[in-house]
């Protein structure tokens, strides 16, 4: 049986860490773990913790820190932007399968056509964080708060930069490079052509997902593919 992957905010570890309530919670009244046993933590920055159980409590959960190591982040580098949608929870969906391919940074944009701006980071975090550790992953993706794609588009930085629309253009297939690569996603009535103009003036390049025209969050996760399993 794997060893059990939890999270803590814990930037510096010291020898004794404290978990919060719900790694405690599942801990001891889910898994059922007892004092001596083994378990790892990780800060979502690299950080690989081999701790054992200390201490319990009802809602409570000491561990002590038996070795500390560095885990790389993955490369290339992926930043998916994507427009809010109207429905939240295919928005959630998408942040959690792209956590679990790896990606390394998503921005929610505010586009033009964007009808919803409603936004939880502390709930679209916990959903980052339950992937990473649902796929065992030691890095957790920036998610900055949602950004007008006006004011994003002049500032974005990648080696390789697209944007996937669905207007009439000579656009090319997206193939993985080999350094980072960054691509827009637009809002459920796709990007306005001025927005588009903006993106090509900023260096971006028209890309195609396909054929079929996708969802929002299904486009973002079709490019998280191409470019992290591609």
């Amino acid at each position: 049986m794997s060893v059990p992957l939890f999270y803590t905010e814990t930037d510096e570890p010291t020898d004794i860490i404290m978990l919060d309530e719900a790694a405690s919670r599942h801990i001891n009244q889910v898994l059922r773990m007892k004092k001596g046993e083994a378990l790892l933590l990780t800060n979502g920055k690299g950080k690989k913790i081999s701790a054992a159980i200390q201490d319990q409590g009802k809602k409570t959960c000491t561990v002590a820190v038996e070795n500390i190591t560095h885990i790389t982040k993955q490369e290339p580098s992926v930043t998916i932007a994507i427009s809010l949608i109207k429905n939240t929870g295919r928005f959630e969906w998408f942040l959690e399968k792209v956590t679990e391919m790896g990606v390394t940074c998503i921005v929610p944009l505010i586009c033009e056509r964007t009808e919803k701006t409603h936004f939880r980071p502390d709930r679209m975090k916990n959903i980052l964080v339950s992937a990473m550790i649902q796929s065992q992953q030691y890095w957790l993706p920036a998610l900055p708060d949602p950004v007008q794609f006006k004011q994003w588009v002049s500032q974005a930085a990648a080696d390789k930069k697209w944007i996937a629309h669905c207007m009439d253009a000579n656009k090319q297939k997206m193939q993985a490079p080999s350094g980072s690569s960054l691509i827009c996603i637009g809002p459920e009535g796709d990007f306005t052509a001025s927005e588009v103009e903006m993106a090509l003036e900023n260096g971006f390049e028209p890309v195609t997902l396909g054929d079929n025209r996708l969802r929002t969050e299904t486009a973002g996760m079709v490019a998280a593919a191409l470019l992290r399993l591609g």
